[in-house]
């Protein structure tokens, strides 16, 4: 699995119109499902994003994470950070998983992740998104399982 984190100062996810999750501070994590992605990935990389440390501390030093922050989150399926770019002028998305299973796995870590935090936004699985997002930095990372 995939996840594009960025620290933000807002951010929101709107369909059709309607706005489906809306944050302030916080994260917004673009997710990506890739062939042979599991739960056991999923939590791993859950795990990560909830106490990896991209959060200023009184020393203005990345040391906070999340949760320590109290910032919320806004996960965003996003099967495009799967492809395959290394050759080539078109993109392959052979590395991607298959939308049924990608669905599955990425409501699974949405699942676990309110299960684990309070604070959690989501998009909508294969939607036409417009994500509005305002990053803090830009401060943004890649996190892969």
């Amino acid at each position: 699995m995939i996840a594009l984190l960025q620290r933000v100062l807002e951010s929101k996810v709107v369909v059709e119109g309607q706005t489906l999750g809306q944050i302030d501070q916080g994260l917004t994590v673009l997710v990506g499902v890739q062939k042979g992605d599991t739960q056991a990935k999923a939590d791993k990389l859950l795990d990560r994003l909830l106490h990896y440390r991209v959060f200023a501390d009184e020393n203005d030093k990345m040391n906070l994470d999340l949760q320590q922050v109290q910032g919320d989150l806004l996960l965003i399926p996003q099967f495009t950070l799967a492809a395959n770019t290394h050759k080539g002028r078109r993109p392959s998305f052979d590395s991607s998983a298959p939308p049924g299973e990608a669905e599955a796995l990425f409501n699974y870590f949405v699942a676990q992740a309110k299960a684990r935090y309070a604070l959690v936004e989501t998009g909508q699985f294969g939607a036409d998104m417009k994500v509005h997002i305002l990053n803090d930095g830009p401060v943004t990372f890649w996190l892969e399982t």
